[in-house]
């Protein structure tokens, strides 16, 4: 049982505690193991101790140059030993994307902190779910790692309220995903950011990729240089001058106002046609039907995305290259699919790297 939690367990990197003071101050107090200068900056910046006149959010995540970030926020009551405290945040990092696991171990955490007012039994804790996939206490909770499958995570946002806040238009963010493009989504609140930018990748769930989520951006130089790395991305910001930022997207979504921009450089790759209108419609017809979960809305694209992949295939040779599969454009153009077909059947092929070089 130990060994067969472990070898999920490898998946945290690290936990820390950033303090707010009777005075106002916040202070990086404690964390284990050691982290870098640049992470714990980032940290400081997303924890919402650090903003003068914000709300508290209780729980954001994200991601930067691969590691995953959790952060759980809380007030201190008076009746608590931390006196000098006014709030906390409880930061876990790991190599996996799964909020609902570190959200349920950093509340446990938090608990214990403001019972012990140390960062002993934390550390302890940190450790036995490290070692073991597990951490068991009476007054505090229990965590159990193996509870949290990844999947669960991957199915947690919901398709329906993208479609039902979108309906058509939803088509432009599966096209943008398919062909890796860069998305950008916009609304002040974090929360809806969060929620709305994770269940894109289930978009294109044969791919089941969610690196490309980085769900908390702010515009600093360090995680604009660290993102745009990335051949195509989801990013979620609640700053409104990034839609000024159009080097930084081919897509830009404003939550906000309910709108969808596809960049003008990425307009020839993204133009719509005949395949895209079947897609839209198959999209809208799955997510309306109030028969249906979000799981088979999910399940019913991706049939119509592995048929394109299908559509793709006879167009397709193995290169003498280590045996990859390429795309015959003679053959494709021979074809004679309508310009918007062929043109994305094109562009997708790219994406997958498909095309000779």
């Amino acid at each position: 049982m130990a060994a067969d939690g472990a070898a999920d367990t490898q998946l945290m990197l690290g936990v820390g505690l950033i303090e707010k003071d009777t005075n106002g101050e916040v202070l990086w107090v404690w964390c284990y193991p050691s982290t870098t200068a640049t992470l714990r900056n980032l940290l400081l910046r997303k924890c919402c101790l650090t903003d003068e006149n914000r709300l508290l959010h209780p729980f954001v995540f994200g991601q930067y140059r691969r590691t995953w970030f959790y952060i759980t926020t809380v007030e201190v009551p008076d009746s608590s030993v931390l006196k000098k405290v006014t709030h906390f945040s409880i930061v876990l990092t790991a190599k996996d994307f799964n909020p609902e696991k570190y959200a349920a171990f950093t509340r446990i955490l938090c608990r214990m902190y403001l019972k012990h007012g140390s960062p002993v039994k934390m550390m302890e804790s940190y450790i036995a779910v490290l070692t073991k996939g597990i951490c068991q206490s009476e007054e505090n909770g229990s965590f159990l790692s193996k509870d949290f499958d990844v999947r669960k995570a991957y199915l947690a946002g919901s398709i329906k309220d993208i479609v039902s806040q979108f309906g058509m238009e939803t088509v432009i963010l599966h096209t943008a995903l398919m062909l890796k493009k860069r998305i950008v989504v916009y609304h002040p609140k974090i929360e809806v950011v969060q929620e709305f930018t994770r269940t894109l990748p289930a978009l294109v769930w044969h791919r089941q990729d969610w690196t490309i989520l980085h769900s908390y951006v702010h515009l600093d130089a360090d995680e604009l240089e660290a993102l745009q790395l990335c051949t195509g991305y989801i990013a979620g910001f609640v700053d409104s001058e990034v839609s000024n930022r159009s080097d930084l997207y081919d897509v830009f979504v404003n939550l906000a106002d309910s709108e969808i921009t596809i960049a003008p450089l990425a307009k020839e790759a993204m133009t719509m046609g005949k395949l895209h209108k079947e897609i839209g419609h198959l999209i809208v017809q799955s997510a309306e039907d109030p028969e249906k979960s979000d799981s088979q809305v999910i399940q019913d694209i991706s049939l119509k995305t592995k048929e394109i992949f299908t559509n793709l295939a006879p167009f397709s040779e193995v290169s003498g290259d280590g045996g990859k599969h390429v795309l015959n454009l003679e053959a494709l153009k021979q074809r004679r699919f309508p310009p918007a077909t062929e043109n994305f059947l094109y562009h997708l092929a790219a994406a997958e790297q498909m095309l000779k070089i």
